[in-house]
């Protein structure tokens, strides 16, 4: 099971990971950081990669 963890405070609000996974992510509206929606499926782990791996302020982090 994958489990994803953000850090909010180191984010800078580049919004990559809603690109890269709309499903598991949002922005905060007053200050866009990172808001974690809800843990991946199991069939969406590569999505979750994908915004770990595309986050410019390495602020969200995949466990598996």
């Amino acid at each position: 099971m994958t489990t994803i963890e953000v850090d909010a405070d180191r984010c800078v609000g580049g919004g990559q990971c809603v690109l890269a996974a709309p499903e598991l992510f949002d922005q905060d509206e007053l200050d866009g950081t990172v808001i974690l929606l809800r843990q991946p499926a199991d069939d969406e782990d590569g999505d979750a990669l994908q915004a770990e791996r595309v986050c410019p302020a390495r602020a969200i982090h995949v466990v598996s």
